[in-house]
């Protein structure tokens, strides 16, 4: 099978185009490189402007590793804001991707960020894109948006939920499923023996049940069930000092009981160069982690970092396992 990279710029109204220009012009320069581009001349050449690079769509497409794949629907010009068209664009660029994947063409996806209102005023059902992959792909086991950091990892028990359903959803086997994730992917992405450990979910990890039991039902059992199986897990620890042991390289991976349990970490201390994987499907799947960033669309400002870490993570797992 090809060892293609297909790329997306995400959400046309953000700094999406901006960003898969900078990528492509790193890109170009090596032949090994190869990528299939789902968008339009148009929006490259936004992108060329909103970025103040000295270059042309047609220099980004000269070279024979980059091929180009223009896009059914008129790209919508709007920019710097919520709307169904630039929703549509996105997702048809992702469908796109998923067809090219099955046709045996591309072995793996980056996309740009992603703006979820307009999503869903475009008809997306699915509360986030990783559900929505998930809908369209299968998927055999766990799948969960995964978080990259330079130093550590992190898996996520609940996503895109609210805050009161997450208790119910932490079970004993969802974190296990959780750990194990994060154990392949980590093995998979180079780490021999991950070391991992598991947030609590309460306050001080419950006390002892003083401020929750979930620690005792649900997340040390499901710690037990996953060191059963072979791999170095180890908590619940409470949250509030677990991630300076990931930072300072202690553990690879932390498995963390809802969204902003990890981000809130990850993105305060390593903002910049972060990347997403929506991960336990069946090709990788990366993104920036960062948002469409409106206010900066057109000022070319935005940071290739995560966008460069979200091309290098891919193209990664592709010659490890996929």
């Amino acid at each position: 099978m090809t060892k293609a990279i297909a790329l997306t710029a995400g959400d046309p109204a953000g700094v999406g185009p901006e960003l898969l220009v900078r990528l492509l012009v790193e890109l170009r320069v090596d032949p090994a490189e190869d990528v299939v581009v789902i968008s339009s001349r148009e929006e490259l050449a936004a992108g060329v402007a909103d970025s103040g690079i000295d270059t042309d769509v047609d220099a980004l497409l000269d070279p024979a590793h980059v091929r180009l794949i223009e896009m059914d629907r008129p790209w919508p010009p709007a920019r710097g804001e919520v709307g169904a068209e630039a929703g549509r664009w996105a997702l048809e660029g992702l469908q796109r991707a998923l067809a090219l994947h099955e046709a045996g063409e591309v072995a793996g996806l980056v996309f740009g960020p992603l703006n979820k209102t307009s999503l869903h005023l475009a008809g997306m059902t699915e509360p986030d894109e990783m559900r929505w992959f998930e809908n369209r792909l299968g998927a055999a086991a766990a799948v969960s948006e995964v978080n990259v950091s330079t130093t550590f990892w992190t898996s996520r028990v609940t996503s895109h939920v609210a805050l009161r359903e997450v208790a119910d959803l932490v079970t004993p086997q969802s974190v296990r499923e959780s750990a194990l994730l994060l154990h392949r992917l980590l093995v998979a992405a180079g780490v021999a023996s991950p070391r991992l450990a598991v947030c609590a979910l309460n306050p001080h990890a419950g006390e002892h049940g003083l401020f929750g039991d979930e620690e005792i039902t649900a997340i040390a059992p499901g710690v037990a069930l996953a060191a059963e199986t072979g791999i170095d897990v180890v908590g619940p620890f409470p949250c509030d000092t677990l991630f300076r042991r990931g930072f300072d390289g202690t553990f690879d991976g932390i498995v963390t009981m809802y969204h902003d349990q990890g981000q809130i970490a990850l993105k305060t201390a390593a903002f910049d160069g972060g990347v997403t994987l929506e991960a336990g499907l069946v090709l990788p799947i990366c993104t920036p982690a960062h948002g469409t960033a409106f206010d900066i669309v057109g000022t070319g400002s935005a940071s290739l970092d995560s966008t460069r870490n979200a091309y290098r993570l891919a193209r990664k797992l592709v010659a490890g396992v996929w």
